[in-house]
């Protein structure tokens, strides 16, 4: 009789135990439906994730700009050139004049590679000389060079055997007859911290200052303080910037740190202007806690805004070429990639920090980051505004 009272009051325990579960599951449950918002935004991160990773992301570019400064243009050189094209890695896009120019071509980071072939290359291959094709490589991504440098010597010998008949067979078959002289300029190790610490600059400060931002006003709605706000005589513009300038400061301070660790454990420093550095880093912080104030001034909650910003970073790190090579992208993924902030401060960063870039080098991604501030700063003030105007929050 005892035992059975106990097996009844653990079955009765049990049937509460299951049903306060149930009720706060079923709670649960329809403030997840209510919050559509986030529910929302929660699905998107993942199908976005399988875009971009599926039909994106190519670790392996093809098609790479490439400039040729032919000072033989004899048909045995053609055939080199054309070995080098039909790897399919290179694609002839400059011709430019002389080497100064192919130079400069390579440090504004409009070609991949510069191909030179000497005036004696034809007569000393006649000759039974040695002879040489000098390929100069942008080396600040090791992944995107490594491929097309790897098969440019097999695709030169494979030619020369082909094309040279006659009198020419016997210089066909030397493996060694053509000496392949490669230039890994700005990382000749090849070292993946040569490119990663830089853009790694812009991810950090991608990522700190857009989520803290994100939260300032949806924090004012959570805490019942908005309203005290709204009742200030500041104006929309006053407002941004005193939201913002805290912010800043945290952003420099991040800039510094991260600086100095990588001169000091790595031996990556500025060799460009530090001038210019500094110009850049404040364009990118800007336009980066703009990003975050907007985020803030069309989410709810706090839940929402993270969200919003999870989804405006996760391009960050996938289609401005800092974890994958940005030429390896189809054509709609770069077009993405040119409307991030990060996208053109990784190319400074790693214009002055590895090539010691110029103000003409970057003077074009300059000038994406300040239309980008201007333009994301008119929106974040013409939706604030909407938001005093109305004196309620705006829907997500």
């Amino acid at each position: 009789m005892q035992r059975t009272a106990r097996v009844r009051q653990q079955e009765s325990a049990l049937r509460g135990f299951r049903g306060r579960v149930t009720a706060v599951t079923i709670k649960e449950v329809l403030s997840i439906l209510h919050d559509r918002a986030s529910l929302m935004l929660m699905l998107l991160v993942p199908v976005i994730q399988l875009l971009l990773f599926g039909y994106a992301i190519d670790t392996d570019p093809r098609h790479l700009p490439t400039a040729v400064v032919a000072a033989d243009q004899s048909t045995i050189s053609r055939t080199v050139l054309s070995a080098l094209a039909n790897t399919g890695y290179m694609e002839f896009t400059h011709r430019p004049q002389t080497e100064a120019e192919a130079n400069a071509l390579l440090q504004r980071g409009e070609v991949q590679f510069v191909v030179k072939v000497p005036s004696d290359f034809t007569r000393r291959l006649v000759r039974g000389e040695r002879t040489q094709v000098l390929i100069d490589a942008d080396a600040t991504d090791p992944m995107t060079v490594t491929n097309p440098l790897a098969a440019a010597g097999p695709a030169i010998e494979q030619a020369l055997r082909r094309d040279l008949i006659g009198p020419l067979k016997a210089l066909g078959g030397h493996s060694d007859a053509v000496e392949l002289v490669i230039h890994r300029r700005y990382n000749p190790e090849g070292k993946a911290r040569f490119d990663t610490v830089p853009g790694l600059l812009a991810v950090i400060l991608s990522v700190s200052m857009v989520l803290m931002t994100a939260l300032a006003v949806t924090r004012e709605y959570e805490l019942g303080t908005m309203e005290n706000l709204l009742a200030t005589p500041a104006r929309p513009l006053e407002v941004m910037i005193g939201k913002i300038c805290p912010y800043f400061f945290v952003g420099s301070i991040q800039t510094m740190v991260i600086l100095l660790l990588s001169w000091l454990l790595f031996g990556i420093g500025i060799r460009g202007s530090a001038a210019l550095f500094a110009l850049a880093a404040v364009l990118f912080i800007l336009v980066n806690l703009a990003i975050g104030f907007m985020i803030s001034t069309v989410s709810k909650t706090q839940l929402q805004a993270m969200h919003s910003a999870v989804v405006v970073l996760l391009p960050v790190t996938l289609l401005t070429g800092f974890m994958f090579p940005f030429r390896g992208m189809p054509s709609w993924a770069q077009a993405v990639g040119e409307m991030l902030p990060a996208t053109h401060f990784i190319r400074i960063t790693r214009g002055l920090m590895l090539k010691g870039a110029s103000f003409d080098d970057i003077a074009r991604e300059l000038a994406a980051l300040a239309v980008m501030l201007i333009v994301v700063s008119a929106l974040t003030l013409s939706r604030y505004r909407q938001t005093l105007d109305t004196g309620a929050k705006p829907a997500a």
